[in-house]
């Protein structure tokens, strides 16, 4: 998503931030959008399919683990890991299985 919103902000949006040289592979994008789009687009997408089809998702926070979809069988919403890096002392509420 980062790599999408670069590439559309332009040169811009790097001297915003201290990059007054930015690297050959941007300077490549800018003048390839639509390549670059569809490259970015299909490859993150590979790369997600990839990092869930195991079934593995964990969030880590200094080091100790503060989530594990294995153990909960499902992913955390965006609100939950929120609310634990805001406060680590907290754990995610695990929902409670229907019918018991």
């Amino acid at each position: 998503m980062a790599g999408l919103l670069l590439l559309l902000a332009g040169p811009g949006a790097l001297e915003a931030v201290g990059i007054r040289n930015p690297p050959a592979i941007y300077l490549w994008a800018q003048d390839n959008k639509f390549t670059a789009f569809l490259v970015i687009f299909l490859l993150g997408g590979q790369i997600e399919t990839q990092l869930l089809s195991t079934g593995a998702f964990e969030v880590y926070l200094n080091g100790a683990p503060v989530w594990s979809k294995l153990e909960s069988g499902r992913l955390p919403s965006l609100g939950e890991i929120k609310g634990v890096i805001q406060d680590p002392g907290t754990a995610f509420e695990q929902p409670a299985m229907e019918g018991t």
